[in-house]
């Protein structure tokens, strides 16, 4: 059986495009801030590790079962109307921590909103910007818009970790405590959420695919199967990236290092921006070995170097590691994004890219709450080991699965799908 979606989409207005990349901006912005002030806000409040894991497990569960819920539902409706529905729903958000500090109200508007505790994009955003997106491009020109896609996330994503001086800031002039400061920072985190809802309110009001001018009877068809095989792989790697997100690691080097919030801003800027610039040496790598090889041999140096840092006692060396691992753990992104939408049909693109991002929400959100409970009783770093081993795993099982399974860009000849 040959893997559908070979039939190249029709260019639209680059508006489109730019309106999705200032969006998508926005939005990597706030959550670059947040995951790293999420942790220290919760210890001003009082809690401790284990909450801080709670909440953080909260919001990737919550997110994975709307993305869900949403992808295998979004083709019957406008893509525009849910993006800014979705945008009300993070301008809530920010405004809920901004205004609520007991752990149960908390805890409720972290499950329901979009708040991100990783360095990745896990929210209800994702399956929905990359359904737009790949009715825009051809298929040779997919991953390279992937690639961009995902690099204005990482830019705005490092830029927002710098944003964490602000708290200080603010503190210092205005004679704020730091709860207040930091609360305020969830108010700009709904503010992002407007402004994010401006860009989506340029997109069309309809989009019909001339590749798919009929709706299926089911969001998916004939690549179920290939589908849902991805979907279980990922949630593998997702259930090993839940031990690290972004606000968990940030609680380790604050807890075993004792760094200051603007010396961990620094860390985390730097890790975003090599994330950045490996994505556009993603596109390079995979023209030359392919989708699935750039993803597991980029990917699998980076778990041995999260193996290995908890075992190092020298800060320095920790963030050297913590460099090489941005500069390759990423390189997956914009792939395996192209990969999912290059072996469904177009009509299939929504509910494929709901059913592929979803473990990285639900299957990363038992992560945290073990993270956290790790932490609270040793500061050696097991998540870390955790993380990496199970990733290693998810590395060798994709390239066995999948090696021969080619998008319609690198196959000479008919192309195979897990069915075959």
């Amino acid at each position: 059986m040959l893997v559908p979606g070979a039939t190249e989409p029709p260019r639209m207005n680059s508006n489109y495009v730019n309106r999705l990349l200032i969006a998508k901006g926005l939005r990597a912005f706030g959550d670059g801030f947040v995951s790293l002030l999420l942790p220290l806000y919760l210890l001003e409040l009082g809690f401790g590790p284990m909450e801080v894991g709670i909440i953080a497990t909260a919001t990737l569960l919550g997110s994975g079962i709307l993305t869900l819920v949403v992808g295998l539902h979004a083709y019957r409706y406008s893509h525009r109307a849910l993006l800014l529905m979705a945008t009300v729903l993070m301008a809530g958000t920010g405004l809920g921590f901004a205004t609520v500090s007991d752990f149960w109200p908390l805890l409720l508007i972290a499950f329901v909103g979009t708040l991100n505790p990783s360095s990745g994009d896990v929210s209800v955003f994702l399956p929905l910007e990359h359904a737009v997106m790949s009715r825009m491009v051809a298929d040779k020109n997919r991953t390279a818009m992937f690639a961009r896609y995902s690099l204005v996330g990482s830019l705005l994503a490092a830029l927002g970790s710098l944003a964490v001086v602000l708290p200080g800031g603010i503190a210092t002039v205005l004679g704020l405590s730091a709860k207040v400061s930091i609360q305020a920072m969830f108010l700009l985190y709904a503010l992002l959420g407007l402004l994010a809802a401006l860009a989506y309110r340029g997109l069309p009001r309809a989009e019909k695919s001339a590749a798919a001018p009929t709706q299926p009877n089911a969001p998916l068809g004939k690549s179920k199967k290939t589908v849902y095989l991805l979907a279980g792989l990922f949630s593998l790697d997702a259930f090993g990236g839940g031990f690290v997100v972004q606000s968990m690691v940030a609680l380790w080097l604050y807890q075993r290092f004792g760094l200051s919030l603007a010396t961990a801003g620094q860390i985390f800027f730097w890790t975003g921006l090599l994330t950045a610039l490996s994505y556009l040496v993603a596109v390079r790598i995979a023209s030359r070995i392919g989708l699935v090889n750039t993803m597991v041999f980029t990917h699998l140096p980076a778990n041995f170097c999260l193996l290995l840092i908890p075992f190092i006692g020298d800060l320095n060396w920790v963030i050297v590691l913590l460099f090489i691992r941005s500069a390759l753990s990423q390189m997956d992104v914009p792939t395996r994004s192209s990969y999912v939408m290059s072996v469904v049909t177009p009509a299939e693109r929504p509910a494929a890219a709901s059913l592929t991002s979803v473990p990285r929400s639900l299957a990363s959100a038992v992560g945290p709450f073990i993270s956290g409970y790790l932490l609270g009783i040793s500061t050696f770093g097991w998540p870390l080991v955790v993380a990496g081993a199970l990733k290693i795993v998810y590395d060798v099982l994709l390239l066995v699965m999948f090696r021969h399974v080619k998008p319609h860009e690198e196959a000479e000849s008919p192309k195979k799908t897990i069915d075959n």
